[in-house]
């Protein structure tokens, strides 16, 4: 067995080692438990009302929920699959679930497309419920694109099989390079990468450096050579992101994938909205509704009937079969008509195996956010491609793996990660970004990039003052603020250190001024690595009256874990560490990719609170303490409590 074949073998078991962790997490905070356990572990609402029913694209029913016990944290999100179930009846049986996809959640309101026709009588009556359910149909695809991988050994896969894992070279053509007056000189030069490659081509976009403005303009250029391409990333908001650029360059996408999954605005590019709005919707409606009369006026007939009855009636059943053919017929010429206008086909890289791309190759596949999607995944998009085109940053947030085992034997390490190491020739480092003043990039820069970033000279105007520093380190070390544990989730926090957080964040509002940040409409995040720490912000800001300026800023403030700020930046960025034992121990803050991102958000200012004490243990650490010891950004907490 070859070293490339062995590779993938081993990511397979790895890929199956991961699939039976999540089932088990799942099965643990699910199966054989209570209702309020599932409510504690987040997997559950209940109990909630239905409020709005309606039909969306596609003759889609879409239903609004809303939950009563608001204060309980959960993990529901849109995309994700879930169970609405009635307790009407202690026995609860098969016929009082049905299964939807969420559309959208926000604070204590559900969307949720269902799989039905029509909202089944039982949510009429008693408590419902809602359950998340496990994805297997992820994993399914995922190991059968690996499996394909493995066996491929002619044709196209086979040969970007051996390009991008390592064996054989990847070549390029040589054509005359392009200038786009809009990118900068590493922007160009990776649209001219991608544009000379023959197999594949890297974008390596650390912050703020236009990763996503670099990547649709290489399709855009590609476009002008080639009549179709595949778009993928890992998430449906990456997707949605790319979608939307793509429109406002006047390049016709289509998103495949369930409506539910799409954000509201991106609804117009799906394939249910255009058959809806195409010219013939209207007859494949009037042929559908035919078909269906004749249905239930043959099902009337009883089989009491005489001869003639019966003949009656497999006439009537052979014209609602030719109706139902014809509108079926008329079905695929109005999707095949679609099919032939769209330029981009836009994707999550699972959604990349829906039925609809069954057969299709394209002269490129783009893939976004390439270092979050787990190899096996990224291989799907890559069957359908005769050049692969990724673009991301392995110096951010990886895939998130439920699997210590697995992420430890390397299924944490992304196809974007062993190309970018293995085929260095085939990528290109954007080295100007426009986020950050110089100071808040020198770290991360210096760390992580090698000193390839510049900062560009917009960023020398963002402050939110002359006199108020862009970066600064608050020092807890002595304070006595410590850290505890959440009993239910085991999530670490630290509630001295959070209400300093906020007395911190507030003080600075009152010193830049009120009137000043929301003219500006400055934004603010407010980042925590742990979420028991998310959730003690949110009780102190939202829950007690401790900080009534902050509960005023709602609108500008986002409080999340650095999970949740990956590809966004704010103009005023607050950190809290929460770790502080005598130990030394971390945790997971010794994942440095992940503080590279939460170090990186910030436009105008960066407050990063910590123990420095329990932090200096580790070598990162310690070099960001020498970092801001040397750019005197260093304070101790002393120092705000001598001023209060």
């Amino acid at each position: 067995m070859s070293r490339i074949q062995e590779e993938l073998s081993i990511s397979l078991k790895l890929l199956k080692q991961e699939w039976e962790e999540d089932l088990t997490q799942y099965k643990k905070k699910f199966l054989y438990t209570s209702i309020s356990d599932k409510k504690e572990e987040g997997v559950c609402w209940y109990p909630v009302q239905l409020k709005k029913t309606k039909t969306g694209f596609g003759e889609r029913l879409i239903v609004e929920l809303e939950r009563f016990d608001s204060k309980q944290s959960h993990v529901f999100q849109s995309g994700k699959s879930v169970s609405i179930f009635s307790n009407h009846d202690k026995h609860q049986s098969q016929e009082n679930r049905i299964n939807g996809v969420i559309n959208q959640v926000k604070k204590d309101i559900m969307i949720v497309t269902l799989q039905a026709e029509e909202i089944p009588d039982w949510m009429q009556v008693g408590k419902l419920g809602i359950d998340l359910l496990f994805d297997e149909a992820s994993y399914r695809e995922m190991e059968s694109a690996l499996k394909t991988v493995i066996k491929s050994e002619k044709g196209r896969l086979g040969e970007l099989k051996n390009v991008l894992l390592g064996d054989k070279e990847p070549e390029t053509k040589q054509a005359d390079n392009v200038q786009n007056d809009q990118l900068n000189s590493s922007q160009n030069r990776a649209l001219n990468l991608v544009r000379n490659a023959r197999d594949v081509a890297i974008i390596h976009g650390p912050p703020g450096t236009g990763k996503t403005t670099t990547l649709v303009a290489t399709i855009s250029q590609s476009l002008e050579s080639v009549k179709q391409v595949l778009v993928c990333a890992p998430s449906n908001a990456a997707v949605d992101l790319l979608v939307e650029k793509l429109i406002a360059q006047n390049v016709t996408t289509l998103r495949i994938g369930h409506p539910a999954r799409v954000e509201d605005h991106i609804l117009a590019q799906t394939l249910d909205a255009k058959i809806a709005s195409h010219d013939s919707y209207k007859d494949l409606k009037r042929l559908k509704k035919s078909a269906e009369e004749y249905r239930k006026m043959g099902q009337k007939y009883k089989r009491s009937f005489g001869p003639e009855e019966r003949m009656q009636r497999k006439r009537i059943f052979d014209e609602a079969s030719r109706l139902k053919s014809d509108a079926e017929s008329l079905q695929d010429y109005i999707t095949y008509d679609i099919f032939q206008q769209t330029q981009v086909f836009a994707s999550t890289l699972v959604g990349a195996s829906n039925s609809a791309l069954k057969g299709m190759s394209f002269p490129v596949v783009f893939i976004d956010e390439a270092a979050q999607g787990l190899e096996a995944a990224t291989w799907i998009p890559i069957q359908k491609a005769q050049k692969v085109v990724m673009a991301g940053d392995h110096c951010q947030l990886p895939p998130t793996i439920k699997s210590y085992e697995a992420s430890k034997n390397g299924l944490s390490e992304t196809l974007f990660e062993k190309v970018i190491k293995r085929k260095p020739e085939a990528s290109q480092m954007l080295n100007l970004q426009y986020r950050m003043p110089e100071l808040i990039m020198g770290f991360s820069g210096k760390y992580f990039y090698k000193d390839g970033l510049i900062a560009a000279e917009n960023t020398l105007e963002h402050k939110l003052a002359d006199d108020e520093p862009v970066l600064e380190f608050i020092d807890t070390a002595g304070s006595g603020f410590a850290e505890q544990q959440e009993e239910e989730s085991l999530s670490t926090f630290n509630l001295e250190e959070a209400r300093f957080a906020l007395r911190y964040l507030e003080n600075l509002i009152k010193r830049i001024g009120i009137g000043k940040i929301k003219t500006n409409a400055w934004n603010i995040g407010l980042i925590a690595p742990y979420r028991a720490q998310v959730r003690r912000f949110n009780e102190l800001v939202f829950d007690t009256f401790e900080f009534p300026n902050l509960r005023s800023f709602s609108d500008l403030l986002t409080i999340d874990s650095i999970d949740g700020f990956q590809g966004q930046e704010r103009d005023i960025i607050v950190i809290s560490l929460v770790r502080s034992n005598s130990s030394g121990e971390i945790g997971f803050l010794s994942d440095t990719r992940r503080m590279n991102v939460a170090l990186t958000r910030a436009k105008r200012k960066l407050a990063v609170i910590g123990d420095s004490a329990t932090l200096s243990n580790h070598p990162f650490y310690s070099t960001f303490l020498d970092y801001v010891d040397q750019n005197n950004c260093y304070k101790s907490v002393y120092e705000y409590w001598q001023e209060d």
